[in-house]
């Protein structure tokens, strides 16, 4: 159970650093990889209001998650903070859910005159009782947490990624769906007839063509917050300095042709939320330049990240800090029009 309010400080002071939402449409998406999951990750209910999360510290120093229901309130804040203006976030006492020791996201500033952030210490009288601190993701290691994140970043830096990805690059491309929407397999559609197709020539066997490329992979986002994308060369963190974080890894040897298993599980996964529509905030559709939209979708050991109008890529969970990259081909933008159909959408 959450501490209550009046534990946050014995002056009930809370310093504001900064604060994030938490709604179907938007939630910090290392906490799961939907709205309900991501608020049992804090022990809430997930009402489709949504909640906002104001993250500071208090009289002591010590780290707190304070939960509000005042979520226009927040999203005001961080919007008038994205702009450069300032902006005083009190939360009226009434709106106020509960306060949780630790902080679910690493923030690089720290509250003037106090002491440096720290943890809670444990209240004697709550008999271990009380949740253990909330803690950041851990950046040295590879998980669905860091995936997530990766994914996350390729969104917010859809232009860098994507100049890295030429004409000459050979994409993954989606499998074919039967009329089931299931995986095709030899024999479930009909072969294309002798000279016909785009990839046929004179003299060609029927249903011969080229043999697919092998999947490109490219490096991984850094999943540390304060790194910046620099396109193809690297990753440049706040300081200046080119350097790699531990959780990316450098590109693997190219698989054997053929679209990689993993990523045929998550587009049939993904296709499959069509017909039955997952929980909430597991599809999350943004805005996006022009008449698109940004897409991000998430299901087991996989992330996905498209803009409807371009590719895609993907992130799994078996290939560490490995970005695979898919076509639009004649699969993918049906997949993607269903799948911003049932997105939830910033309000």
């Amino acid at each position: 159970m959450a501490a209550p309010i009046d534990t946050v400080a014995d002056d009930d002071a809370l310093y504001v650093l900064t604060a994030v939402l938490l709604t179907p449409a938007q939630f910090p998406s290392v906490l799961g990889d939907d709205y309900p999951a991501a608020c049992a990750a804090l022990a809430l209910e997930p009402y489709a209001e949504g909640y906002g999360l104001v993250l500071g510290q208090d009289g002591s120093g010590a780290r707190w998650t304070v939960v509000v229901e005042d979520v226009s309130l927040v999203a005001v804040a961080i919007a008038a903070w994205d702009c450069g203006m300032d902006y005083d976030l009190s939360p009226d006492d009434r709106s106020v859910v509960c306060a949780l020791p630790g902080w679910p996201l690493p923030v690089a500033v720290a509250a003037p005159g106090v002491a440096a952030p720290h943890d809670p210490l444990p209240d004697p009288e709550a008999e271990g009782t009380e949740p253990a601190p909330l803690t950041p993701p851990d950046t040295e290691s590879w998980g669905p947490a860091q995936r997530r994140m990766g994914a996350d970043e390729i969104a917010h830096q859809w232009t860098a990624w994507r100049e890295q990805i030429d004409d000459e690059t050979a994409f993954a491309e989606p499998p074919s769906l039967d009329s089931t929407g299931g995986e095709a397999t030899p024999g479930s559609r009909p072969e294309p007839a002798p000279g016909s197709g785009p990839e046929s020539e004179p003299g060609a066997e029927p249903g011969s063509g080229p043999v697919p490329e092998p999947d490109p992979r490219i490096d991984a986002p850094d999943p540390h917050p304060e790194a910046e994308v620099q396109g193809e060369g690297g990753i440049e963190t706040e300081a200046g300095d080119d350097q790699a974080d531990d959780a990316a890894v450098s590109p693997v040897n190219d698989s054997p042709s053929g679209v990689h298993p993993g990523v045929r599980r998550a587009l049939a996964q993904a296709h499959e939320y069509i017909d039955a529509p997952p929980p909430p905030g597991r599809v999350r559709s943004s805005f996006a330049t022009g008449e698109a939209r940004m897409l991000r979708a998430d299901g087991p050991g996989w992330s996905l990240v498209a803009r409807t109008d371009d590719i895609a890529f993907i992130l799994l969970d078996e290939e560490p800090g490995e970005v695979l990259p898919v076509g639009r081909g004649s699969e993918l933008p049906g997949l993607l029009k269903g799948l911003d159909a049932l997105a939830v959408r910033p309000a």
